[in-house]
């Protein structure tokens, strides 16, 4: 492989070849042509074996001297080295084949996050443009390198699966760009979760967009990206944009919406009350994850769903039944769900009971 692309860079031609027939036309040597541009023989051997790059300062004397404009050499030379830096890229690429393996591929084909190809160059060249990166090498700073200390890096390096964790991070940042988000108010925030609360209680068939609409007006991104193999996170927190945008990433794992709406108040609740270079993935493998932040997050949840007066009611009406718990749901205004979710998990009821009240959610269908 290595000498094809050794053949494709030979068969390229330099300016210089242009230069040569150009000087051969009118009887001119390249000594000629070097006192001529006030340059040594061996400076203008270099140019016309195109292993120098031809100047502008250059480009106007060769217009001088041979009467053909400097933007033409300006422009033959740019091609040249586009085309000889392709070739080069493409042959290191050769030898970062591997790195793709790392990546579910055919389910980002599938769900056309990227183009579909049998080439593996182009299947690498697809992944650097869905990460925005220049090489493999950036992939690893980004994500795995401890070295690196920016706003926007995750560090994947003791996760499961590294890779596929990254592509779903990823698509959380292509989707939030799409958002029309504004700057972001906390207390505006706050004074909509009240809204989002409500709207958790009626569940409308358009909450996905609602609840978009209403984050965004706070300055918060909201975005739902599916799981996919290996990366099965029921959601994500974190400061994108050099930290100026708060972003919501959920996956609607669990598909039920109990679970659906206390992932979303627990990822409100990372935003308000911790910091902005944190990061916080839900349900990863060996993820490093800060115990304490994610019980506050899980109590913001909890009280702001059912607030502690409003749980103690509901401890008043054991033992419970379908009927307590709907008339319970109703005059409190939570969704019956949310109610059934909590007893389950405080162990009041079985995980089996009542789960008829909960309503089914597919966020992608």
């Amino acid at each position: 492989m290595t000498s094809d692309y050794k053949l494709k860079k030979e068969l390229l031609s330099p300016p210089g070849d242009t230069i040569q027939e150009t000087i051969d036309t009118i009887g001119m040597n390249q000594y000629e042509l070097a006192e001529r541009l006030g340059k040594n023989i061996k400076n203008v051997n270099q140019i016309i074996k195109g292993k120098e790059p031809i100047s502008t300062t250059t480009a106007i004397a060769l217009e001088k001297v041979l009467g053909i404009s400097a933007d033409f050499w300006i422009e033959r030379d740019r091609q040249y080295q586009k085309e000889l830096a392709e070739i080069e890229f493409d042959e290191y690429l050769e030898n970062c084949k591997d790195w793709i393996k790392h990546f579910p591929i055919a389910n980002m084909v599938k769900l056309g996050w990227i183009p579909s190809s049998k080439n593996p160059i182009e299947l690498l060249k697809y992944m650097l443009n869905y990460f925005g990166i220049a090489s493999p090498e950036q992939w690893n700073t980004l994500y795995i390198s401890k070295a690196t200390n920016v706003a926007f890096k995750i560090s994947l390096a003791h996760t499961s699966e590294p890779g596929a964790i990254s592509v779903w991070l990823r698509k959380g940042e292509i989707e939030a760009k799409k958002l029309q988000v504004k700057e972001f108010n906390k207390d505006f925030f706050k004074k909509n979760l009240d809204k989002i609360k409500e709207l958790s209680y009626h569940h409308p068939a358009d909450f996905k967009d609602q609840l978009q609409k209403l984050c965004s007006e706070a300055g918060v991104a909201v975005v739902y990206t599916p799981n996919i193999p290996k990366a099965t996170i029921s959601g994500a927190t974190r400061w994108i944009f050099n930290t100026t945008v708060p972003l919501i990433q959920l996956s609607g794992r669990y598909k039920t919406n109990d679970h659906f709406w206390f992932t979303f108040f627990h990822e409100a609740g990372h935003i308000l009350l911790h910091g902005k270079k944190d990061v916080f993935l839900e349900e990863v493998t060996g993820h490093k994850i800060d115990k304490e932040k994610e019980a506050e997050a899980d109590r913001f949840a909890s009280k702001f769903l059912i607030t502690d007066n409003q749980y103690q009611l509901l401890l008043q009406h054991k033992p419970y039944s379908e009927t307590s718990i709907l008339d319970f749901a109703n005059k409190q205004c939570i969704h019956p769900a949310v109610v059934v979710g909590r007893l389950q998990h405080d162990d009041f009821i079985l995980h089996s009971r009542f789960n008829n009240i909960k309503i089914h959610i597919d966020l992608f269908n």
